[in-house]
């Protein structure tokens, strides 16, 4: 409702914008705080929803390439201009190659395949350990991880 009433008194937010960019004609472009001076001098006082609107119409058009956000300010864009890219842009125009160029094979990626004609490599025969209720030795001589809990031994006389 509030919206209704404003468009019928007032141009469309992006009409006023417009407006704005070209009155204002900053070469970097005009931030949001000078368009919505510049709308409220030329229109007057606006109503409450005045700055949630602009804000809502300046993201739409930046969204929709109307208009360019660049260092914090809004710029309309050139007709040179070369469209953004990224989501939702369109993509670049590919060039066409000349006949009897060949294209080089891409760089693989990842690991390399296994060469299935290749020889298989003995495997190490493991070192043979004498049975033991501890964990294997290291090069070190000592077990490898983290050692075991020792509980203490309870006191045999009662005395300690």
């Amino acid at each position: 409702m509030a919206t209704e009433f404003v468009n019928k008194i007032h141009p469309e937010y992006p009409q006023m914008i417009y407006e704005a960019l070209d009155a204002l004609q900053q070469k970097e472009g005009s931030n949001k705080s000078s368009i919505s001076k510049y709308i409220e001098s030329k229109y007057g006082n606006m109503n409450d929803a005045h700055s949630k609107l602009l804000t809502y119409h300046l993201d739409r058009m930046k969204q929709t390439g109307e208009l360019i956000f660049l260092k914090n300010n809004y710029i309309k864009p050139g007709p040179d201009a070369p469209p953004k890219r990224g989501r939702g842009r369109p993509p670049k125009p590919k060039t066409t190659l000349p006949q009897g160029t060949e294209i080089a094979a891409p760089k693989p990626r990842g690991r390399p395949k296994k060469d299935l004609n290749a020889t298989p490599t003995p495997k190490k025969p493991k070192p043979t350990i004498a049975p033991s209720n501890l964990a294997p030795v290291s090069k070190t001589g000592r077990p490898r991880g983290r050692p075991r809990k020792i509980r203490p031994q309870p006191p045999q006389n009662g005395l300690e």
